[in-house]
């Protein structure tokens, strides 16, 4: 099948992976325009686009994919099928109605839930105990195409970096899959039941800011689901710090929220609303991620500090 692959960021890497590995003819490889990043503000290729060079696949990155230009080089292309993953721009409807097979999506949940662009991070946050990856047929809404196939994961204590890179390899697989139904002729199509779907919005840099009159639960999922970007934060005597990693303890604290009320080399004990959070690995600003343990040999910490104020 002759495809033109649609994607950026690592999430989408694996997916390119199982198309080159299936044999298909990738015309072209779309991806955003080169971007300034880190300290330096160098421009850098996405990943996608790295590797797109390294099989020698003609990589195409239009600033704005509804340009009279852009959807003039794709319609040159001509291809069966566009398979889009986590590419970060509309595609036009000139676009949508070209190829033959129509267009593809692998999206990292289970759709109709979590629509939107930050899946993962609101399934954990919102204490899901299962989500999947599901390949769909694009249409002009955001992510209401037809299903395909959905394949179930579960979540259990993992943060957002090691379910993205799960769903990532799981999501390459069901593409793979997919794309041998549709050559086939025999790709199921379910339409989505619109009174399940729910929301995925864009994160922030406040997004991991912790509230803790919430339950410890609430907490403890918002760690995970922020993690690695924004990172969970609050603050001690009025200074910032990150929180890595935290466990809720089966005991109710004497104290209003987000009051310290015990220091140890386990870690920093905190009132929720109902449970006590663990706090065990932290970073204040200009240091490193480090266990409370390692923390206090250097650093005094107080009890009865309410953290956030």
């Amino acid at each position: 099948m002759k495809i033109i692959f649609m994607g950026t960021p690592d999430f989408a890497v694996p997916s390119l992976m199982e198309m080159i590995s299936q044999g298909h003819e990738l015309l072209a490889v779309v991806t955003q325009p080169d971007r300034p990043r880190g300290r330096g503000q160098k421009q850098t290729f996405s990943p996608v686009k790295q590797k797109a060079l390294e099989y020698g696949i003609p990589v195409f990155q239009p600033e704005k994919l509804r340009e009279k230009e852009a959807i003039s080089e794709i319609e040159r292309l001509s291809p069966d099928c566009i398979v889009v993953v986590a590419f970060g721009q509309i595609l036009p409807k000139q676009i949508l109605d070209l190829p033959s097979f129509g267009c593809i999506n692998v999206h990292a949940s289970l759709l109709p839930k979590y629509r939107g662009a930050a899946p993962i991070n609101w399934a954990i946050i919102r204490g899901e105990r299962v989500t999947g990856v599901t390949t769909m047929y694009m249409d002009e809404g955001l992510d209401t195409g037809d299903i395909i196939l959905q394949k179930e994961i579960p979540i259990g204590d993992k943060t957002a970096g090691e379910l993205h890179n799960e769903l990532a390899e799981e999501g390459a697989k069901l593409l793979g899959e997919t794309l041998q139904l549709i050559e086939r002729g025999i790709a199921p199509r379910e339409k989505q039941n619109e009174s399940e779907s729910s929301y995925a919005p864009m994160l922030d840099k406040n997004s991991g800011e912790i509230n803790w009159n919430r339950p410890a639960s609430d907490i403890y999922n918002l760690i995970r689901g922020v993690i690695p970007w924004p990172t969970a934060f609050t603050t001690y005597k009025g200074e910032k710090f990150k929180i890595w990693k935290a466990r809720v303890l089966e005991k109710h604290g004497e104290g209003s929220p987000g009051m310290v009320i015990d220091i140890s080399r386990e870690g920093l004990s905190v009132c929720t609303a109902d449970k006590i959070l663990l706090i065990e690995e932290l970073q204040f600003p200009n240091g490193r991620r480090m266990t409370v343990d390692e923390y206090l040999r250097g650093h005094q910490m107080k009890k009865k500090v309410i953290l956030g104020e």
